[in-house]
């Protein structure tokens, strides 16, 4: 606190001299702005640790400096003193109601002056403290927050976030009659790209699958990794056919792409289901449709497309 920057605002050189003596000889690097505008462009230019402000000043008098550095973001955290030959308790209640961190009457104390910079430049360090405290705690809360949602391998949205964007989508699309599509998306002949290739290029191609199918969607859909090689995209406002159309993009992005030590292209199944539809009273119920159709797109020779409707799910029953 000692190689604090301290701004005196004194219109009185005489005055101004005393109290910079007074302050260079504890320690402090001293300012000094003659009137409110020049003390302005001071705290915009030098950002001083702490403000010493005479109230009777030409101009702009220390009141409205106080109030425009109070309202200034940049600003509003400097502590600031109010100086001042008057006494009457109306005028502290001023000063300190426009944001005035104390209040020194002239002709002040020496010992009481040195105080009074002390504690507000003490209490400054502590809410700085605290602030920076606040904000690596939201900074963690935030890591917390997106490890909890997040698939560590892929970086998509885990089974967990899926089933809450589910839950709100399907209850959305009940309630007003908004259509919305499911993808399921299973990577074809994963096992043997682990037996053939490792463990560590079975993750490679899971990460880039899902690099694939993020480049693939709009800002308003939701990619998950729902376990292992599955996937998980959710299509607001979005039909099936319309959904047939972006699946078939990532379907064939992802044939064509060159995976890194792959020798063989590798294809993915995808399955379709959505709503409106009458047969889908639950979230389940759209998940196992969504499945029954990648299941189809299996049967059916893999590297393909099926969709399918609720209807469909009671020829399995």
């Amino acid at each position: 606190m000692a190689k604090a920057r301290v701004l005196l605002v004194e219109d009185d050189p005489v005055q101004a001299n005393a109290t910079k003596k007074i302050l260079q000889g504890t320690g402090y690097e001293v300012l000094w702005s003659q009137d409110g505008i020049n003390a302005i462009k001071s705290v915009k230019m030098m950002k001083p640790d702490i403000i010493l402000l005479d109230v009777v000043l030409p101009g702009l008098d220390g009141y409205e400096v106080c109030r425009w550095l109070k309202l200034d973001e940049n600003a509003k955290g400097i502590p600031v003193i109010m100086l001042t030959v008057k006494k009457e308790l109306a005028d502290k209640i001023s000063g300190l109601q426009i944001g005035a961190d104390d209040y020194l009457p002239k002709p002040y104390n020496e010992l009481e002056l040195n105080a009074r910079i002390y504690a507000s430049l003490r209490t400054k360090a502590l809410q700085d403290e605290l602030r920076m405290k606040n904000k690596q705690l939201e900074e963690l809360l935030g890591k917390v927050e997106y490890m909890a949602i997040t698939d560590a391998l892929t970086g998509l949205y885990n089974r967990r976030r899926f089933h809450d964007v589910l839950a709100k989508e399907f209850e959305r699309s009940k309630r007003y009659g908004t259509p919305f599509s499911l993808v399921m998306l299973d990577i074809d002949h994963f096992k043997k790209v682990n037996d053939d290739y490792g463990h560590q290029a079975g993750d490679t191609v899971l990460r880039e699958v899902s690099n694939i199918i993020m480049k693939s969607i709009r800002e308003i859909d939701t990619a998950s990794r729902f376990g292992g090689e599955e996937f998980m995209v959710i299509l607001p406002n979005t039909e099936r056919e319309n959904a047939k159309i972006g699946s078939e993009r990532m379907r064939t992005a992802i044939e064509r792409h060159q995976f890194p030590g792959m020798d063989r292209p590798i294809t993915v199944s995808i399955g379709i289901a959505g709503l409106p539809d009458p047969e889908l009273a639950n979230e389940d119920r759209l998940i196992r449709c969504a499945d029954y159709a990648l299941y189809s797109a299996k049967r059916n020779g893999r590297n393909r497309i099926e969709a399918t409707e609720g209807k469909d799910l009671e020829k399995t029953s």
